[in-house]
């Protein structure tokens, strides 16, 4: 049974990924190195795409970055890393691209902000350039509009009219129509200068969870395109993670969203990776999609006097990210494999019971023992001092018995 159901768009190719509601959610991802030096660029690619991101956007700014597109492109390709690039252009996209064929031709989605593409005559002139170099190289285009670099002119004209009706609208119900305005108004240009439908996507992408929320809501009615899902500057360690995590949320699961990303501010000794194993969970949370067996752990109370339900969860969990190279490829499905590592008798039973396979660790004056369920049936008692081993090869069996 679908639990969500996708709102209805079209399929967009971006090299060798599809996406939009025929396809599963697709995570992105953006590298902040400089993009002209092409060993970090490379490495960091590489990370990216290893830890489970299926689209990567670099920045290309200058010349030099235009330069070493295709080199580092040419590497990766070598290495045989296929996912795609996207080229991510502000101010001077147009310039770049025309300027620097190899470049255009060899990225797989061009990122366009039409806050940023120049002022009067010079943003449609500017903006159709790039969309007909996009149409010349059969490129996909997202049109992005971020609130931080709204076209102040179109803003100003909304706000003007405003100012004039009699029962004038608040900053921010105008400022989410300059984000509407500014985003279909450009997808029409586009498509009327020839690039289709089906190489349109489309974002608004705020800061504040609500307007974010508000405003890609309104869009998903107005409009078929695929759309780009994010919270923009949405902050750091557990604040950009929770706000970014309840923001996807809210939308995935009204069937809105084809494509998604997590922006986190860097944290020292946090590696880049972080943002795509958030999307990676939100998704998996959702049910949406699933890329690792899961792990139901309890989050430990005054019965759980012991942290041996604690190791055990956080081994498991080690096991598992050492072994999934291996297993996606000996056992199509595991990633739908749940197991449950309880600490207590309250609910660690229950737990393992709906689990494929669970244990329930034994709690502050409890008998020393520890039942194994498996498939919802007790299969074993354990104890001694073995039992994290004697679980981890029960697990094993289990998957193997499971999966072939």
């Amino acid at each position: 049974m679908e639990l969500i159901k996708r709102r209805k768009t079209p399929t967009v190719k971006i090299g060798s990924v599809s996406l939009g509601s025929g396809y599963p959610v697709v995570v992105q991802s953006m590298t902040d190195t400089p993009t002209a030096d092409v060993e970090k660029t490379f490495a960091q690619t590489v990370e990216l795409i290893e830890a489970g991101s299926e689209l990567v956007r670099w920045t290309i700014n200058d010349d030099a970055a235009a330069l070493a597109v295709p080199e580092t492109i040419q590497r990766l390709r070598d290495k045989g890393y296929m996912t795609p690039i996207i080229g991510d252009f502000h101010f001077n996209g147009h310039t770049l691209l025309n300027k620097h064929k190899d470049c255009a031709k060899v990225i797989d989605k061009y990122r366009i902000n039409p806050g940023n593409v120049g002022k009067g005559d010079r943003h449609d002139e500017n903006f159709s350039a790039i969309v007909k170099i996009a149409i010349e190289n059969n490129k996909a285009v997202r049109i992005g509009v971020n609130w931080g670099s709204l076209d102040q002119e179109m803003l100003t004209d909304l706000m003007d009219k405003n100012a004039k009706l009699k029962s004038p609208k608040d900053f921010k119900e105008v400022t989410y129509a300059a984000m509407l305005q500014s985003t279909l108004t450009s997808a029409e240009l586009a498509e009327k200068l020839g690039l289709p439908k089906n190489k349109i996507i489309l974002s608004v992408k705020m800061s504040i969870l609500q307007d974010m929320v508000a405003v890609y809501s309104r869009l998903a009615k107005k409009c078929d395109y695929a759309l780009h899902l994010g919270l923009t500057e949405a902050g750091g360690d557990v604040q950009g993670i929770a706000s970014s995590a309840a923001a996807l949320s809210i939308l995935l699961q009204q069937g809105i969203g084809d494509t998604i990303r997590v922006s986190l501010t860097p944290q020292p000794g946090v590696p880049r990776k972080r943002e795509v194993e958030v999307c990676k969970n939100i998704l998996q949370s959702l049910g949406l999609r699933y890329f690792k067996p899961s792990v139901t752990s309890c989050p430990g109370c005054g019965r759980t006097s012991s942290n041996y339900f604690q190791i055990l969860a956080q081994d498991i969990n080690q096991h598992i990210e050492r072994k999934m190279p291996l297993w996606k490829k000996e056992f199509p499905g595991i990633e739908k494999l749940k197991i449950a590592v309880m600490g207590c008798v309250v609910n660690g039973p229950g737990e393992s019971r709906h689990a494929d396979i669970g244990i329930s660790l034994p709690g502050a004056s409890e008998k020393p023992i520890a039942p194994v369920y498996v498939d919802g049936k007790e299969y074993k008692i354990l104890k001694g001092e073995q039992i994290k081993e004697e679980f981890m090869e029960i697990l094993e069996k289990y998957i193997r018995t499971k999966f072939n």
